[in-house]
């Protein structure tokens, strides 16, 4: 099994994004009345699907995978001793719940893709990030805030809002990263 440079930075983009996301979404959005609306990691967090579609694309499904698992484990090591307070329940919930929903959305990801990647370039890629959004979204602000004064309701509905617009954006790097790295849309082996 050869795995590559675009494999590796792959997994450890995976792996940094979901560190970043998993502290920024403790900094809630305070521009434009948007506190109960919005955290910053809406805007971090739909690069994740970026790269588990093109991983998807270059590598196929079960390669996918091993970036989502590698991902999985490095970002949540580094949210487990960076940015979890374990004196603080609601800190411990967002690890629970981030770990939780990344996996299952992600995963989730990868099987759609796969099944829709005869499609146009571009239809994978949208119903995908699109249905992993509104799965990760809703288990992660339920597991997180689901009880406490938190207004979650409010912060899912604009954090899904926000990553269905930023999923749309991550189409113009998606074509241009899938015509300089994958050639007549071939995959290959890992």
């Amino acid at each position: 099994m050869k795995l590559t440079n675009l494999f590796f930075t792959l997994a450890i983009l995976m792996a940094a994004i979901v560190a970043v996301s998993n502290f920024l979404v403790q900094f809630p959005v305070y521009y434009f009345g948007m506190e109960n609306l919005l955290t910053y990691a809406a805007f971090t967090y739909p690069i994740t699907f970026l790269i588990t579609d093109l991983a998807n694309r270059k590598y196929g499904k079960f390669t996918a995978r091993k970036i989502v698992y590698l991902g999985f484990f490095t970002g949540i090591t580094l949210t487990i001793f960076f940015s979890t307070n374990f004196d603080d329940l609601i800190s411990i919930r967002i690890a629970i719940g981030s770990g939780t929903a990344f996996l299952v959305a992600q995963l989730l990801d990868v099987s759609i893709f796969d099944l829709l990647r005869k499609k146009i370039w571009f239809v994978a890629p949208i119903v995908s990030s699109s249905l992993g959004s509104l799965v990760d979204t809703f288990l992660f602000f339920s597991i997180s805030f689901y009880n406490t004064e938190i207004p979650w309701i409010s912060l899912a509905i604009g954090d899904f809002i926000v990553k269905i617009i930023i999923s749309l954006l991550m189409l113009i790097p998606f074509r241009v990263l899938l015509k300089k790295t994958i050639p007549d849309d071939k995959k290959i082996s890992v």
